[in-house]
């Protein structure tokens, strides 16, 4: 196999320059980005990252960038050997049951979610014999085991969509109650709900919201919908993190607060200079665990893989890919 020619640094420091100083980027970033180049060439891999990773990552290495939705859309068919899961576990499972014969890894095993550990199998199983007939819908932030159990997934970006797919006036929504309630406002449509909420997102509160715009006139607020619904109600526009970049792309407001995790803000100023910022710096601390260093181990190593167990493969895929037909 041919020598692979990197990039010059000057290219590859070039996406990040408004972020950091070149001097941080050369001494904490730089030799894991050119190794993690040369890796992903010789493994036959690509990396698919969430829009919370730093932006090292999500500009230096990550082939595929997007939401928890656009990921799962684009790790079906992919011609890579292997896939790195730039995010948390429930993303890397996901891409697993999508991609089976493929190599999946999660550079970090704790990388959790807080929405997924706050619900069990067990759990669903006693809300469908309380509530006999009523669909499930499960938020893609769940265990393939949950998602085994469940009817159809969805995620932030298409929740509504799903939910009003099924025609029906009622539906067991979980593990997010807050989505869940926004999802009830937005259609009417009955929500038995399960109190799990994102530990990033819960914190913020409506009177926070109105100290930011006292603060900073005339700021457009854009707030995810796993925030509670107070929270939603301030905000001018409530998406997924895929929706929130396509407003501020169409829009190209003067000035933006992002009710999300912080990374967003950090990555999205670097595709739109001329947008202010406002940064409620909430991070998530399991998406923190994924590093340069830890992509580039997992690389080296082919380590830790994502198995899922079989009897779990066929019903949990199925909520999936029912997902993805909608």
């Amino acid at each position: 196999m041919a020598t692979l020619e990197l990039p010059s640094r000057d290219t590859l420091f070039a996406p990040v320059a408004g972020l950091m100083a070149r001097a941080d980027w050369e001494r904490l970033f730089a030799e894991d980005v050119e190794a993690i180049l040369r890796l992903k060439r010789e493994r036959n891999a690509v990396i698919l990252a969430h829009n919370y990773q730093t932006p090292e990552i999500f500009h230096g290495v990550a082939d595929i960038r997007g939401d928890s939705l656009a990921l799962a859309r684009e790790a079906r068919g992919l011609d890579a050997e292997v896939i790195v899961m730039a995010g948390v576990h429930f993303m890397a499972e996901t891409v697993k049951l999508l991609n089976p014969d493929r190599t999946v890894l999660i550079p970090d095993t704790q990388a959790g979610c807080s929405l997924a550990e706050g619900i069990t199998a067990e759990n669903v199983r006693a809300l469908k014999a309380a509530w006999p007939g009523v669909p499930v819908v499960t938020y893609v932030n769940s265990t393939a085991a949950v998602k085994a159990e469940s009817n159809v997934c969805c995620t932030s970006g298409n929740a509504r969509r799903v939910v009003e797919s099924l025609g029906v006036p009622r539906v067991i929504m979980i593990p997010d109650e807050f989505l869940a309630r926004n999802i009830e406002a937005e259609t009417g449509i009955e929500m038995i709900t399960w109190p799990a909420h994102c530990e990033v997102h819960e914190r913020f509160t409506p009177d926070e919201i109105r100290q930011y715009r006292r603060l900073h006139r005339g700021v457009r607020v854009i707030a995810h919908p796993e925030c509670p619904p107070e929270v939603v109600a301030e905000a001018d526009f409530s998406g997924s993190t895929a929706q929130m970049i396509a407003y501020v792309s169409e829009k190209r407001p003067e000035k933006v607060l992002l009710v999300t995790e912080c990374s967003m803000s950090d990555n999205l100023s670097a595709l739109y200079p001329e947008t202010r910022f406002v940064r409620p710096c909430n991070l998530c601390p399991h998406m923190k665990r994924i590093t340069l260093s830890r992509i580039r181990v997992a690389l080296e190593t082919l380590q830790t893989e994502v198995l899922i167990p079989a009897e779990l493969q066929a019903p949990a895929r199925q909520s999936v890919e029912r997902m993805l037909a909608v």
